[in-house]
């Protein structure tokens, strides 16, 4: 069954929403509240979400940006806002579909359907610069190449561009890599690193992975060294 996330601030309107949804047979569910809402959506890992624009707190767009930065879950955005300035604004920051509503619920129903559908298959990739990593295998796909990194490697790598752009601590990445960060040789981690680097380097990756000194590694998009 489907998971379907409504992230709206209206209460009626989402009742609304995640009835209409079940019945339609999806598993559909809320943010609880609206705090750390982005957390909240990547811990879910919806199938597809619903998102308002106007929010408490954080914009649709803000939250839409840094989801599409950081996971491959499909945004729909549903809002009362009709100006076409907004929609443009919402597909270039990567909603896969903006609605306006009050919308009937046929349309909406057709427009969740045909967006999961488009993304079947791609659960378990993550978008980036030139390329795309499979999750549950550790594969990268760049320029037609694919190239199968190992369990540890793609561990660390997952987790870099998972951060949204954040420094990642050392700590992290090893209970990432071992689901500790306790009695683990520093060196393990630097023999990883330095041979996923010289794996990117090989397949002529844009991104880069940089060392912040004295707090931990970042994904860089563009050209630049470690």
């Amino acid at each position: 069954m489907k998971c379907v996330m409504v992230v709206e601030d209206d209460v009626l309107m989402c009742d609304e929403l995640l009835d209409m949804l079940t019945k339609a047979g999806y598993r559909a569910v809320k943010p609880d509240g609206f705090d750390n809402i982005i957390e909240q959506i990547l811990d879910m890992a919806p199938d597809i979400l619903l998102l308002d624009i106007n929010l408490p707190g954080r914009s649709g767009f803000d939250i839409c940006r840094e989801i599409k930065r950081r996971s491959s879950v499909p945004v729909l955005v549903l809002t009362s806002r009709d100006q076409l300035k907004d929609e443009l604004h919402a597909l270039e920051l990567g909603a896969d579909e903006f609605l306006t509503k009050p919308c009937r619920r046929e349309r909406l129903l057709a427009r969740v359907a045909n967006v999961l559908k488009r993304y079947e298959g791609r659960q378990n990739l993550i978008e980036g610069e030139g390329f795309l990593l499979d999750t549950q295998t550790y594969t990268l796909y760049i320029d037609g190449r694919s190239a199968v990194l190992p369990q540890n490697q793609g561990r660390i790598f997952e987790t870099l561009m998972t951060s949204g752009g954040d420094v990642v601590s050392k700590e992290k990445l090893c209970e990432a890599v071992w689901g500790t960060s306790e009695y683990i040789d520093e060196n393990a981690l630097q023999v990883n690193l330095t041979r996923l680097k010289k794996k990117m380097a090989g397949l002529d990756m844009k991104a880069k992975i940089i060392a912040v000194r004295g707090v931990g590694y970042k994904i860089f998009p563009g050209d630049g060294g470690a």
